[in-house]
């Protein structure tokens, strides 16, 4: 038990608050390409995905995962994301430094959802047997992380050169 709830109930919570962070993450990048603030959204995602990183640190475990190691950089990206914008308003360099830290962690949440749906939903875990506990592998499951690096690329160089805020409150 961890804070009170048992492991399916913590699990349970930590999905729930991951996908949360990752639609209103989608939403928002969709909305830097608009060049849109959103400042509600935005922090909802802000929230959400170091909730997410913070959440996934309750999970018992005996030594340090890769999992750990995304987690801590997503929440020092994350701790430059909310400076970036509410320190620096977005100000000079702030603006592309905010774009990039915060698309790099909703990357790294959707890069950990893919592992977890291919370990997690038979006819994935079909496609790219994973041996415990090492992650998926094998040529289908390399596809779709590549596909989903290439998305994020693609959109967080067009968020560059697309956002250009007015004011962000």
């Amino acid at each position: 038990m961890m804070l009170g709830l048992s492991l399916p109930a913590l699990t349970l919570i930590h999905v729930i608050i991951s996908l949360i962070a990752i639609a209103a993450g989608l939403v928002v990048m969709f909305g830097l390409l608009g060049s849109k603030s959103m400042p509600g959204l935005t922090a909802t995602f802000l929230l959400f995905t170091i909730l997410t990183s913070a959440t996934g640190f309750l999970f018992p475990f005996k030594e340090l995962l890769p999992s750990h190691i995304i987690g801590i950089i997503s929440l020092v990206l994350l701790a430059v994301a909310c400076f970036a914008l509410y320190g620096k308003k977005l100000a000079g360099v702030w603006r592309p430094v905010y774009i990039v830290t915060a698309m790099i962690s909703l990357y790294f949440n959707v890069f950990v959802l893919v592992i977890q749906s291919f370990l997690k939903v038979p006819a994935l875990a079909a496609l790219a047997p994973a041996v415990p506990p090492a992650p998926p592998s094998g040529p289908v499951f390399a596809v779709v992380q590549g596909i989903v690096l290439v998305f994020f690329v693609v959109l967080t160089v067009g968020a560059w050169r697309r956002y250009k805020p007015m004011a962000f409150a």
